[in-house]
């Protein structure tokens, strides 16, 4: 078992084994977040579903209200005036057959991928640099769309593409240390009622099964999702 740091032990000394609420534990985790950068906060959620069955799969979005404290890098695949139309409304890149040749060589300097309908074709081709990468367009997903201006600039103000592993895990990013405690629960309210709302027919027993959010090189802190959910029935 790998041993842990004087730093690491330090903070985890400080934690308790219980399900903390979930203001408490967004204010451990701001706490504990005191590397020498602004550390990003991200949620590590077990669900009760098994995702090698299709109707207990989960990919989807979520619009966090204060977004991500992320800059993140669009390329656009669409072609004629779409291209021109990407860019101006704040694409890293956007481009046609060209794009489609550069990304099929290993080049993807981008976080996310969106394509128009019309070039799916070409795009289905890219699958096997695409796939383990979690960067294939998708519908579901909100990257294929003709909708190119409304796409880009909700994915620029924090909107944000997920899905579970294939051990039924969810990992999302949901803000920065910097952020406000208040600000950083409005995320995480938006991104449970998301999952929530997006539970898989599938899904049989009880759907939550473990909920930790954590630094980036912080220690997890376990979160009453029941408290969570209250919360959300309040709001």
């Amino acid at each position: 078992m790998k041993q842990l740091s004087k730093r690491m032990t330090k903070l985890v000394s400080k934690l308790e084994e219980r399900h903390y609420s979930p203001i408490e534990a967004i204010k451990l985790v701001k706490e504990n977040a005191n590397a020498k950068f602004d550390e990003t906060i991200e949620a590590h959620i077990r669900l009760g579903i098994d995702p090698k069955y299709t109707d207990q799969q989960l990919r989807t979005t979520v619009a966090l209200p204060k977004g991500t404290g992320q800059k993140i890098r669009i390329a656009v695949i669409t072609r004629g005036e779409k291209v021109a139309e990407a860019k101006a409304a704040g694409a890293d890149l956007a481009g046609e057959e060209e794009l489609v040749d550069t990304i099929n060589k290993g080049e993807m300097n981008f976080d996310l991928l969106i394509s128009t309908p019309d070039m799916m074709p070409k795009v289905a081709k890219l699958g096997r640099v695409l796939g383990p990468r979690g960067l294939m367009p998708n519908p579901k997903a909100g990257t294929v769309t003709t909708d190119l201006v409304g796409a880009i600039q909700e994915f620029k103000a924090g909107k944000l593409e997920f899905r579970a592993d294939k051990a039924g895990i969810v990992h999302v990013r949901f803000g920065k240390a910097s952020f406000s405690a208040e600000a950083l629960l409005e995320n995480l309210k938006i991104l449970q009622e998301t999952i929530d709302r997006n539970k898989p027919s599938g899904s049989k027993g009880k759907y939550w099964k473990s909920f930790f959010i954590t630094s980036t090189m912080g220690p997890s802190i376990q979160v009453d999702i029941n408290e969570l959910q209250d919360l959300q029935k309040e709001s």
